[in-house]
């Protein structure tokens, strides 16, 4: 899927949490970041740094794991986050508004996988793994779009 690429080690959630603030200021409507990893890797915990980053005043931010979808305000537009862990048919995603998200907010994916072919191809990936440290994490950046360039190199080099 990608020619870039740049990993990152988060050596506690701390610090996953610390990449995720790095890169929200950087995210406007039509970005999309597409989450991948096992159960209990970080996923949602990113995803709630990055959210809370985004809005004005940070609010609650439960996974979506059993709404599929969670909706919030943020200071650019909305941030759309998604858990299609539990979707049953990619039919639903039509239902769920996806697309139009895609383009009309800021959209954090977990389980993208169940996406298909209807993963945009403009999206970031971000692939969490577990390491032998119980707590650390290595985070790989993918991406096709070279809008992702300057930015992934500021949240990864910093």
């Amino acid at each position: 899927m990608s020619d870039r690429q740049a990993r990152v080690q988060a050596a506690n959630p701390e610090e996953t949490c610390h990449i995720a603030r790095r890169l929200a200021p950087s995210l406007g409507p039509g970005d999309v970041i597409l989450l991948r990893g096992d159960l209990g890797a970080g996923k949602t915990h990113f995803a709630r740094c990055l959210i809370q980053n985004l809005q004005d005043r940070p609010e609650d931010v439960p996974s979506p794991t059993y709404t599929l979808i969670q909706t919030y305000a943020g200071r650019t537009g909305e941030i759309v986050h998604a858990d299609l862990y539990r979707l049953g048919d990619p039919g639903e995603l039509f239902e769920l508004g996806l697309s139009e998200a895609f383009t009309q907010a800021i959209c954090l994916v977990e389980w993208p996988e169940r996406l298909g072919p209807d993963a945009p191809n403009s999206a970031l990936v971000i692939d969490f793994q577990t390491t032998p440290a119980p707590e650390a994490r290595l985070l790989t950046f993918s991406w096709v779009d070279p809008g992702w360039d300057r930015r992934i190199a500021e949240v990864t080099h910093a």
